[in-house]
């Protein structure tokens, strides 16, 4: 029996063949949307997926400020921060971070689906989101993906 043909490859910086995705997100449920983006970014999508190398996608997110959240979220669910002072203790709804930061609300959800380490930090960097339909990506050129087909 020939052993070698049973050798199990993994990725490392070099092999790795990074994609440019590009995603609507106009009407996506904001959990759902980060969930699927999240899985694209850490590249388990792909047969090469090797858990600590940055095998995944980097990946464009159009329309953010159209995501949507089901139920009675996008005013009973609440952002908690704390400013480091006494009684700094901060609240805010989706409806508020809607007219401030419209693209916060989905890197905060992608941000809590990697991991909280120096693979995740970097996970952050390959990520772009865009309120509107304009990028500046357009001389990587991006593959248009469509989010419901990915099975996360």
């Amino acid at each position: 029996m020939n052993t070698r043909s049973y050798n199990t490859v993994s990725a490392n910086k070099s092999t790795v063949k990074k994609e440019w995705l590009i995603v609507d997100a106009q009407n996506e449920v904001v959990g759902r949307l980060a969930s699927k983006v999240a899985y694209l970014l850490r590249g388990k999508h792909k047969p090469s997926y090797t858990p600590h190398v940055d095998c995944g996608d980097n990946v464009i997110i159009i329309n953010a400020e159209k995501v949507r959240f089901t139920g009675n979220k996008t005013t009973n669910k609440e952002y908690v921060r704390y400013t480091g002072y006494p009684g700094g203790q901060r609240f805010a709804t989706p409806k508020e971070w809607f007219v401030r930061k419209p693209t916060e609300i989905l890197r905060h959800a992608i941000h809590g689906m990697i991991p909280k380490n120096k693979l995740g930090s970097r996970l952050n960097t390959n990520v772009y989101i865009y309120a509107g339909d304009k990028h500046p990506h357009e001389g990587q050129n991006p593959k248009s993906i469509d989010i419901k087909n990915v099975k996360a």
